[in-house]
């Protein structure tokens, strides 16, 4: 797997910076889990100036709800959500230290400013493929927010957990850049295959 980049958790700006988008990457060590209740709360913590479950400096957060485990499962499904459902708490996240996110779709522009602003990046994860993700994940344990079920917050030891990097932390989107190339190619098109509006 030469392709890939192989990165391990917790993230500083040195590593942040070789990130292009575009790259493959392979994660291994410790990563976190939160979807759009853990959010919340994780919030409503830093806006009371509580006692955050755990500290952000440097960590990644993956948007998963994981599956439950079945017999001799570490865990179980555990694909990635769509990330447009926490992109009001996230700018936040990153001023307080979270370095990178994992989950699917692009990002508002407010997230991308953020993401700049603290060098960070965002990752990519193929969705419809939890299953196969689940099998890189070699322990996972809840750590706060039980009571949320699957959106509790889980701490994660993942080995080689296959992402692209989507945003990186200069601010280019593959998102993006992908609908330019799209344009480009139908504006192609239809120069050379003379086509009518």
């Amino acid at each position: 797997m030469k392709d890939y980049l192989r990165i391990q958790p917790p993230l500083d700006d040195t590593v942040v910076s070789r990130l292009k988008a575009g790259d493959r990457v392979l994660i291994s060590g410790t990563i976190y889990t939160a979807r759009d209740s853990a959010h919340q709360r994780l919030i409503q913590t830093i806006v009371n100036n509580e006692e955050m479950p755990l500290s952000l400096k440097g960590q990644i957060i993956y948007y998963v709800g994981p599956c439950p485990a079945k017999p001799g499962q570490v865990i179980g499904s555990a694909g990635p959500t769509t990330s447009g459902r926490v992109d009001v708490y996230t700018p936040l996240l990153l001023d307080k230290g979270l370095k990178g996110m994992i989950g699917k779709g692009n990002r508002s522009q407010e997230v991308v400013s953020s993401i700049q602003r603290n060098k960070a990046v965002y990752f990519a994860a193929t969705g419809g493929i939890g299953a196969l993700l689940a099998k890189t994940i070699k322990s996972a344990q809840v750590i706060a927010y039980e009571d949320l079920g699957p959106e509790a917050i889980y701490c994660l030891e993942v080995e080689d957990f296959p992402v692209i990097v989507a945003i990186d932390c200069r601010g280019n989107n593959l998102y993006e850049e992908g609908k330019r190339k799209y344009k480009n190619f139908m504006v192609t098109c239809k120069e050379e295959f003379k086509c009518k509006e």
